[in-house]
């Protein structure tokens, strides 16, 4: 589930100048809709998400683990970084992508490139788009590329919903193709942005869905949704 073998980017928080934190808990869906290709699928997943930004440009990173009654099936993660030493929506972008499961560990996959941003001027909404190259260590064929686009919307009421995602397709060699898409619209309903709701109540409630082709070792297209909630640290 998530971005378990993804070797994506991110899942990218844009509001130049803010910080946040947040843990979610994911319940995913895929073993029950698709039993034959996904059984025995980890029906939970963690995340962990940072983002920060410094006057040099912003750091990303997650940790995703999947878990089973036996304990943690897999953990991955991706660290990003965006410099910036002018005023202008460019920035240049490096990233490294990488885990483990009880089973064998990912490749390694190093990127670097460009990112362009925008964010309106009252950030209730955004998006960036990046293109890079991406090595991918022992692969048969490790020289490869990626686009990725992620966005954001705020929307109702003192930003109750929030709509957030990414869509990457990058190149990669496996045994059903040379190309691979994975996007992973999130939708949340903010608690904390309800009247009468403590503002310090940053649990939101909401979920994904994971959208892929030729992802994780599958053949063909997948649709698979989550049930999740998110706590989101000051």
């Amino acid at each position: 589930m998530k971005k378990i073998f993804s070797l994506t980017i991110l899942t990218f928080l844009f509001v130049c100048g803010a910080q946040a934190q947040n843990v979610q808990l994911h319940y995913d869906f895929g073993g029950a809709l698709y039993n034959k290709d996904l059984d025995g699928r980890p029906v939970l997943t963690s995340t962990v998400e940072m983002f920060k930004v410094d006057k040099w440009g912003s750091t990303y990173f997650f940790i995703d683990m999947d878990y089973t009654s036996d304990g943690v099936a897999a953990g991955y993660w991706e660290i990003a970084r965006e410099l910036k030493f002018w005023e202008n929506p460019f920035s240049v972008h490096v990233e490294y992508n990488g885990g483990l499961s009880n089973m064998f560990s990912y490749q390694n996959a190093y990127l670097g490139g460009g990112t362009y941003t925008y964010n309106h001027k009252t950030f209730t909404k955004g998006f960036s788009f990046s293109t890079l190259y991406k090595y991918i260590q022992k692969n048969d064929s490790p020289h490869n590329f990626q686009l990725t686009g992620t966005w954001y919307v705020h929307f109702a009421k003192n930003g109750l919903c929030t709509f957030i995602g990414f869509a990457d397709w990058w190149r990669e060699k496996t045994a059903h193709g040379n190309f691979i898409f994975l996007s992973e619209p999130q939708f949340w309903v903010n608690l904390n942005k309800i009247k009468g709701v403590d503002d310090k109540l940053n649990l939101s409630l909401g979920g994904e869905l994971e959208l892929s082709h030729n992802f994780g070792g599958r053949n063909g297209f997948y649709a698979i949704p989550t049930l999740a909630v998110k706590w989101t640290f000051d």
